[in-house]
């Protein structure tokens, strides 16, 4: 099965979707499973992994309205609150609903850097694992160590980190960002989403040879069953089609054999978030 492990729908609203700024006018708009079927399927895409966008529990609820209705969301990842009192009994309802298959908080808004290592958060976590939840980072550099605690203080939790890190491709810094990476592909449990990698570039001038360090060291620190390929649809259209989402990796795997590219394309996803 072939997965875009990345891609978000919202209903525009200009107050809760507030980070859609000025110039990311070409998202600001609706975005659905309609408008992305017929590009997955142009592709060979089987379906995608739906990731939160919003922090609420109407986003979850949103999410799995659509998986209802879609047969191309194969999994979602949705929002929940991890330091809610009542976080075990949350997860234990969500359980009703299979298409849910981990959780995400938007960790590169918060301006905390121990955010992820507060006590709250980690009781949190502890409930995800109980319940067999993964669990998506979306962080910046200044998460990187609170990151890394988090993840050695969980080693039976799933982790999935969100594209790559957001390493500084506009401007090719690499060192710091590169020393984190090699230090959280240690642990065995987390897994890395090639994807995003052109918004984190210059939109309108970016080369293919731009993401390449980025992209040939995530593979050498994670091994190839560890990545996997994700689109960060619509938002990579900011810097590109969908299609150049595919182009910025597909040849950057030249030395996989044909089962190592079909878990990069998606059966490495079907594993981690359990996919059916």
């Amino acid at each position: 099965m072939k997965i875009d492990a990345h891609q978000h729908f919202w209903l525009y609203d200009p107050v809760r979707d507030a980070w859609i700024s000025e110039e990311m006018q070409a998202i600001r708009r609706n975005f659905l499973p309609n408008d992305i079927g017929q590009i997955l399927k142009d592709n060979g895409f089987d379906g995608c992994v739906a990731v939160q966008a919003d922090q609420s529990p109407q986003e979850t609820a949103f999410l799995l309205e659509l998986a209802q209705v879609y047969a191309l969301i194969k999994g979602i990842v949705g929002w929940v609150d991890l330091f809610a009192s009542d976080i075990d009994e949350q997860l234990a309802a969500y359980k009703q609903h299979p298409k849910v298959k981990g959780f995400r908080h938007i960790v590169e808004g918060e301006g905390n850097p121990d955010f992820l290592h507060q006590d709250g958060f980690l009781r949190g976590m502890e409930a995800l694992t109980k319940h067999s939840y993964t669990y998506d980072l979306l962080i910046r550099p200044r998460h990187y160590a609170s990151t890394l605690k988090c993840v050695a203080a969980n080693p039976q939790q799933a982790f999935m980190l969100d594209h790559i890190a957001k390493p500084p491709i506009k401007t090719q810094e690499f060192t710091e960002w590169a020393d984190f990476i090699g230090e959280l592909a240690n642990f065995s449990n987390v897994h890395c989403k090639i994807s995003g990698l052109a918004t984190e570039a210059d939109w309108k001038h970016w080369k293919l040879d731009d993401f390449s360090i980025y992209i040939e060291h995530v593979i050498q620190c994670f091994g190839k069953d560890r990545v996997l390929f994700g689109s960060d649809w619509p938002v990579c259209l900011l810097a590109g089609t969908y299609e150049d989402s595919i182009r910025i990796v597909e040849d950057k795997l030249a030395d996989f054999n044909q089962d190592e590219l079909n878990g990069f394309w998606g059966d490495n996803a079907v594993k981690f978030y359990g996919l059916t």
